[in-house]
């Protein structure tokens, strides 16, 4: 007589996991379940509200995508999993990458996956408690993921970290409270507009500065 199948263990919140394990798991999980594995440990993800986190979301991703539309060699990503390391699979909200044919930081693989830290990730957050800013803020300074932007949106404050020495260490705005990469020439984000809802003050701004780079 065949020997039943075990039943593939669902994925719980606080799981310690190898990414192999969680992999296998997460082939099993409901279609809507989102998951992330940080150092280990599995974080279920609570349902998305719109207004804390969906919209923004959007918001932060035009601003992101139009400086793609003006940088070639550049790729933008929405809720793409990041493998980093053998105990980490992530999925931030956004990330910005180079691409090409030289040697890179972050690559797809196959199964569309990224390995490696991208240049720039962005999360949505609700408060400075989140752990976006706490285990994930470890882990990408951790892997070497070179800019972190958290836009914290209860807390209505947006905070823009640079590795710098192997530690994350907050960019300061200018008397505008204009903030700008010290990586991607031209990328700078206007965050009164961004707080206030105006985004065509943020695609002003950002226009601005892609027009100076030249």
């Amino acid at each position: 007589m065949a020997r039943p199948s075990p039943t593939l263990p669902p994925l719980e919140n606080g799981d310690h996991l190898s990414r192999a394990e969680f992999e296998r798991r997460q082939t099993g999980a409901r279609p809507e379940l989102r998951a992330e594995l940080v150092e280990g440990v599995v974080h279920v993800v609570p349902p998305v509200r719109a207004d804390l986190h969906g919209d923004p979301h959007a918001r932060l991703a035009a601003w992101l995508f139009a400086y793609q539309r003006a940088t070639p060699g550049t790729r933008v990503s929405i809720d793409a999993t990041v493998y980093l390391g053998d105990d980490s699979a992530v999925q931030p909200d956004l990330s910005l990458r180079t691409v090409g044919d030289g040697p890179l930081r972050c690559r797809p693989r196959s199964g569309g996956v990224l390995v490696g830290p991208p240049e720039l990730v962005a999360e949505i957050a609700a408060s400075s408690a989140s752990y976006d800013l706490h285990e994930k803020l470890r882990l990408y300074e951790r892997h070497g993921v070179r800019e972190y932007l958290v836009w914290r949106t209860c807390d209505v404050a947006v905070d823009w970290f640079a590795l710098r020495d192997g530690r994350y260490q907050r960019l300061a705005p200018d008397r505008d409270g204009v903030l700008t990469s010290e990586v991607w020439p031209g990328l700078c984000l206007c965050v009164p507009a961004l707080l206030a809802g105006d985004d065509r003050g943020v695609d002003a701004v950002l226009q601005e500065a892609l027009r100076a780079r030249g």
